[in-house]
């Protein structure tokens, strides 16, 4: 993890992956995709030798899926097809694939190669970059993986027409999350664009801010042993409310349940560390206008809570949250007290009416 992980940025995808794989050694290329992308996308990209000639391996889309069941099965079929530790993966997909297939390439044969190409905005912007892989297990998020940088991700515009509008408002939720971090000016650029507009020239500036940002954190802290953790902002929470609607069998997106989160996490944050109150308001008309609303009763505080304590980030049965003073201002490992958490919880059900 001490090396710069290469990013790629283009929409010339054939020379970008050529390029690439022409800086790597590797004796066989394996494909992994999910079967909405390896439909929808794969053609796009078939006519390149190196994706012509691998041997591809499609999973069952949805994060339902992004389990240990499947990465078996691509354990098996990385042993059926004669990978070694000179193969190369190439990851074609969204967070599912990025997350699984980082994962199954990490473990398998204790570790081959492998590139992220996310094909949705949210894996561009979060779960192709850093080096988190891993698989959701016993009913929890990410509950099993490790940290294992790809060597390259290549990211493109190319991919996101092919988006439902979920999708993209998806990734975008983490690109707010990045702009909360930054500066006023990129964070004010995030709530003036409209994610509808097609304007991928425009999106992908902001793709590469975003980036940028998320990179020289992970880069700071490769472990999240401290300033990465800057980067579970709106995610205590956000996990919270995902895993709730997973009990509930009516998953959300992910990046629909991190504005969610967002939105509590900083009304917590104006009430432990005096948050910009304008600043809180105006995330909460975007999320409301883009994202609608997570609906929860006080009956569902108790769950919430202890899936908020159970967080990776929480230690001690304490809910444990990343928090903001201002924009750019971090409060790293800020402890949320029962009462506090359930205040927030009871303002955002008002605010998000």
């Amino acid at each position: 993890m001490s090396r710069q992980q290469q990013i790629i940025f283009s929409n010339d995808i054939r020379q970008a992956i050529e390029t690439t794989l022409g800086q790597l050694d590797y004796n066989n290329v394996i494909l992994l995709t999910d079967v909405n992308v390896k439909q929808f996308v794969l053609p796009r990209i078939s006519g390149i030798p190196a994706i012509a000639e691998s041997h591809c391996i499609a999973i069952k889309s949805g994060d339902m899926n992004k389990n240990l069941e499947t990465a078996t099965s691509v354990w098996k079929q990385l042993e059926s097809c004669g990978a070694t530790r000179r193969s190369l993966m190439i990851n074609l997909g969204g967070g599912v694939v990025t997350d699984l297939g980082g994962f199954a390439a990490s473990t398998f044969k204790r570790g081959l190669r492998f590139i992220n190409m996310p094909t949705t905005l949210l894996g561009a912007v979060d779960a192709a970059i850093g080096g988190k892989t891993g698989i959701n297990f016993n009913g929890l998020k990410n509950e099993i993986g490790v940290f294992n940088e790809a060597d390259a991700v290549i990211i493109s515009t190319l991919f996101f027409d092919t988006l439902p509008e979920t999708e993209l408002k998806s990734g975008y939720a983490e690109m707010l999350k990045h702009g909360l971090l930054s500066d006023r000016k990129y964070f004010a650029d995030l709530l003036n664009y409209d994610m509808l507009s097609g304007d991928t020239a425009l999106l992908l500036e902001l793709l590469k801010k975003s980036v940028t940002i998320k990179r020289d954190i992970v880069a700071a802290d490769p472990h999240e042993q401290g300033l990465r953790r800057a980067l579970n902002l709106g995610h205590t929470a956000g996990h919270a409310f995902e895993s709730l609607a997973m009990q509930r069998t009516d998953p959300v997106p992910h990046g629909y349940a991190v504005a969610w989160g967002l939105v509590v996490e900083l009304i917590l944050s104006h009430i432990t560390h005096k948050f910009p109150s304008d600043i809180l308001h105006a995330v909460v008309q975007f999320v409301k206008d883009n994202y609608g609303t997570f609906h929860i009763t006080c009956n569902d505080y108790d769950t919430l809570l202890a899936l908020m304590r159970h967080d990776k980030k929480s230690r001690g049965g304490e809910i444990n949250c990343s928090l903001l003073a201002d924009i750019g201002d971090l409060r790293l490992g800020t402890v949320v007290s029962p009462d506090d958490a359930r205040t927030a919880l009871d303002i955002y059900q008002d605010m998000m009416q």
